[in-house]
């Protein structure tokens, strides 16, 4: 994995990649594209956040009213070039919030099952606009992979709410109430479609992980890639999937490290469970993998 540069927790580098070739240069401006990795400043959306009761109402009422005009209250923020690059921001346009280390992670894990011959499709639970899963598909385009399928799941229509009974371990978890995580599978396929990658290589599957991955017709996989925040979403992706997970290929968890130890406990629960004993390996503080 020798192309890679190895940029640690840094401010973002002159260059993504530390040699270039074709292959590298494709990617490089494929991460910068998905990510908007482009130093300029940008308008995001107001949201109501804890605080102020009356400040917080008042932008609540506002938005709703601008909204029913399509109308969209923004405000200014600097681009800052360390926080996108470690995914700590959540672009108002780009295709992806995960940053450019964890699309790094992506390329290396891509280029690596290739190189090493490891079989299976690529998957990834939780696609947002897309981003990550189109930057799979560029990797086995640049690596010379005709053959792997991509598949997509997702709901479509942003995050469950917890479902106490099922897993208390999400009891607080308020994502459902996010509607900027809620993006259609249109816009998604319009997304992969802009890139020239919308075909017959790509699967979407629209629903919830508990109804649509125990009985998906995925074989052997190469790379799983969990992105569902919540405990309930990673322990049913895991439960479905972990065991199609071909030796030598990779898991990935975007969410591992973040503050809420929801995902971070499923998967060590998951891991126990299993006796998986295979390192965990840090991506940028927020996303982590490990080799099966």
């Amino acid at each position: 994995m020798d192309n890679f540069k190895n940029a640690g927790h840094s401010a973002a580098p002159v260059a993504i990649f530390e040699n270039f070739d074709l292959r590298t240069l494709y990617l490089e401006q494929m991460i910068r594209s998905l990510t908007r990795f482009d130093y300029t400043d940008e308008f995001v959306v107001v949201r109501p956040v804890p605080g102020n009761y009356f400040r917080r109402m008042l932008i609540r009422v506002l938005t709703s009213f601008l909204r029913g005009k399509n109308i969209e209250l923004v405000r200014r923020r600097k681009f800052d070039a360390g926080t996108r690059q470690l995914g700590r921001d959540w672009p108002i346009n780009a295709d992806t919030m995960v940053g450019v280390e964890r699309l790094k992670n992506i390329c290396e894990c891509v280029r690596t099952v290739i190189e090493d011959g490891i079989p299976g499709d690529l998957v990834e639970t939780g696609v947002w606009r897309g981003g990550a899963a189109i930057m799979m598909r560029a990797a086995l385009e640049a690596y010379g992979d005709r053959s792997r399928r991509i598949w997509c799941a997702d709901s479509f229509e942003g995050l469950p709410a917890p479902e106490l009974d099922r897993y208390p371990q999400d009891e607080g978890m308020v994502w459902h109430l996010r509607p900027e995580l809620a993006i259609s599978l249109q816009q998604v396929q319009a997304n992969f479609d802009k890139y020239g990658f919308l075909d017959d290589r790509i699967t979407f599957l629209k629903g919830w992980f508990k109804d649509t991955l125990p009985e998906a017709p995925i074989g052997e996989i190469s790379i799983l890639r969990l992105d569902g925040d919540l405990y309930s979403s990673t322990m049913d992706a895991l439960q479905s999937l972990y065991f199609k997970v071909a030796k030598g290929g990779f898991v990935i968890v975007d969410d591992y490290g973040i503050d809420e130890d929801t995902c971070r406990r499923a998967v060590n629960d998951f891991r126990a469970a299993h006796d998986i004993s295979a390192p965990i390996i840090d991506i940028d503080g927020y996303g982590a993998y490990w080799r099966r």
